[in-house]
């Protein structure tokens, strides 16, 4: 007996639409394998009336005021708070997460963005006002830079959705947001809640895959283009933004080293390293992956580890037991069993390596020890729950291995020796450096990457700065 699935819609201009050709995706949740809606599978006719209506608003949205905007983001805020439930269940379809996780996980921290920037938008910064030359004053304006296109990511389709309007919206941008296509549910529900609130074309919402987003990215309105995914689709947006000279905002992949130094307490970091590895099934470009430990701990830790992975259980959202659910998409779980696959005779599987179940996108918590810098499973962004394993003589070859990667996002440091970790935050070339901790991540500070992983920030006022544009005011200060 088939199930009728639920129908999701773009919005667009204020109205929920399906695609103007009639085109559908079915959307599948990850922890049972199974198809619960479909979404539209939009095109250029589609992009074309979602480009035109956050034009038409955005003059009316840029010319409110900061307390107006600061106002709008506040109730958002609120409305998140009100609807947490429905966020919650929307996510958990989407991808398979576990409920109480993203009650707990998720929710207040999205709250506490949105409230973030609602400030940050009353905190325009420039230099201030002065005669530069005699006889001319001059003063800088800080102003939104226009339409934004915005494609956010399948890992943290919720939360990402935020990192991206928010910070637009607060600026007095307008935005067309596309979510990936295996998990729009979630973004048509804050649609909804958004539509409530803001002006219609301040916020658009266009679902489609690969070709939606180029189409997003090469269409003659945004001024922006910012994404949040692969490298490689990270460089297609700013292969194609650079024909019109869009500016571009790109949060890539990672490959985030952890590097254990033989005075911490093996306990205490397997614990943190472990968790923050297989948080969200390893699916996060911040996860703490890739562990290098010294040679005078490594196997202690690695049996350590193994331990702590054998203990970690992967299953269904309503498990309150689980830390992760299941793999995004059948594609992410062949590529992690690649991975697995493809291992070279010198590693050993320590714990995991396999799929778990047979219904839906489980993998079970992986260890995988010793490795060569140059292997493969080393070098690439697995995004999966596996973590690594490599020894370390000392100070300089930890660095030359943590740095000797194309990612650059984020990175931590063990250790009970201050003016070593000092140190190694200086020489680590990532984005974040984590000491005696992995992952937390707050409002206030910058959330970005070097190299591969990217450039612009996420988060904090250096996140609120990206969405804005600097112009020069020069007035004679003669009749």
């Amino acid at each position: 007996m088939s199930t009728e699935l639920r129908r999701l819609r773009n919005y667009i201009g204020g109205e929920f639409r399906d695609a103007a050709d009639g085109r559908t995706t079915e959307v599948v949740n990850p922890a049972t394998g199974e198809a619960y809606a479909t979404a539209p599978l939009s095109g250029a006719a589609d992009v074309d009336a979602a480009m035109a209506a956050a034009a038409e608003a955005f003059p009316g949205w840029r010319d409110t005021t900061p307390a107006e905007r600061q106002k709008a983001l506040l109730k958002i805020a609120d409305a998140f708070e009100e609807r947490a439930e429905e966020l919650i269940a929307a996510e958990v379809e989407n991808t398979g997460k576990p409920t109480g996780l993203t009650r707990t996980e998720e929710i207040p921290p999205m709250v506490d963005q949105i409230r973030f920037f609602a400030g940050a938008a009353r905190m325009l910064e420039g230099k201030g006002a002065g005669e530069y030359m005699e006889g001319l004053t001059s003063f800088v304006r800080r102003e939104p830079v226009g339409v934004c296109a915005q494609v956010a990511p399948w890992n943290y389709p919720m939360m990402m959705a935020v990192w991206k309007f928010a910070p637009a919206i607060a600026a007095g941008n307008t935005v067309v947001l596309k979510p990936s296509d295996t998990t729009p549910a979630s973004t048509v529900l804050i649609a909804e809640i958004l539509g409530s609130i803001l002006p219609k074309g301040v916020f658009n919402v266009v679902c489609g895959d690969r070709e939606t987003g180029r189409l997003m990215v090469e269409h003659p309105t945004p001024a922006m283009a910012s994404i949040t995914g692969s490298v490689r689709a990270g460089m297609a947006v700013a292969e194609s933004a650079s024909k019109d000279l869009k500016r571009v905002h790109l949060e890539l992949g990672g490959k985030a080293p952890v590097v254990v130094f033989e005075d911490v307490d093996i306990a205490k970091a397997v614990a943190g390293i472990s968790e923050a590895g297989y948080f969200n099934a390893g699916q996060d470009c911040t996860a703490a992956t890739r562990v290098l430990v010294h040679e005078s701990v490594h196997d202690e830790f690695v049996r350590a580890l193994a331990k702590a992975a054998s203990d970690i259980r992967t299953g269904m959202p309503d498990d309150e037991d689980v830390l992760y659910g299941p793999l995004n998409n059948p594609n992410q779980l062949a590529q992690v069993e690649g991975f697995i696959e493809r291992l070279p005779a010198h590693a050993r599987v320590e714990a995991g390596g396999k799929r778990v179940g047979d219904q839906g996108y489980f993998y079970a918590p992986t260890v995988v020890s010793g490795l060569k810098q140059d292997d493969e499973i080393v070098q690439k962004e697995v995004f999966g729950p596996v973590i690594t394993v490599q020894s370390f003589t000392d100070e300089d070859q930890a660095v030359a291995y943590a740095n000797g990667v194309e990612y650059a996002l984020a990175s931590s440091v063990w250790t009970k020796d201050h003016a070593r970790a000092m140190r190694m935050s200086k020489k680590l070339d990532f984005g974040c450096v984590w000491i005696n901790t992995h992952i937390p991540l707050v409002a206030e500070m910058p959330h970005g990457g070097f190299k591969k992983s990217g450039y612009g920030k996420d988060l904090s006022a250096y996140g609120f700065d990206d969405y804005t544009r600097i112009k020069h005011v020069m007035t004679s200060l003669e009749d």
